[in-house]
């Protein structure tokens, strides 16, 4: 094992803490070794079948949507501004983001809402770079 993946398995908020299984399609930089480590871990790697795109495409749809709604927006200086973006853009797809293969809803919609002449207010997450348009409560 060298350096780089002592550091994955060593750090104290490592990535697959906690991890019993990664699912994994058959995308060549899953090497040997990336998966030689997961195991010594104790993660329990999955491959999909050859041939089945429609097995991870839920997957597939949220990497593009994070990768071209954030990460590919900014410049980060570290893991903690790199995790602070995911977490305030996982609050924002699952909350303030509308989904279009549920009709524009939202995955979990408010319960109060405002009056229909209230004030529309805006909520910005990441400087602005996300936004979330609602109405101002009574």
């Amino acid at each position: 094992m060298d350096d780089a993946d002592r550091n994955i398995t060593d750090a104290d908020d490592g990535f697959i803490r906690g991890t019993r299984y990664l699912i994994l399609d058959r995308d060549s930089k899953y090497s040997d070794e990336f998966c030689s480590v997961l195991v010594g871990e104790g993660v329990h790697v999955v491959r999909l079948p050859p041939r089945s795109p429609n097995l991870n495409a839920f997957a597939e749809r949220f990497v593009r949507s994070i990768k071209e709604e954030c990460l590919s927006r900014m410049i980060f200086f570290g893991q903690t501004s790199l995790r602070r973006a995911i977490t305030q853009y996982m609050t924002h797809y699952h909350e303030e983001r509308n989904h279009q293969g549920l009709e524009n809803r939202l995955l979990r919609p408010l319960r109060a809402v405002g009056e229909s002449h209230a004030r529309v207010k805006r909520r910005q997450r990441l400087g602005g770079m996300l936004s979330y348009y609602y109405l101002e409560a009574a």
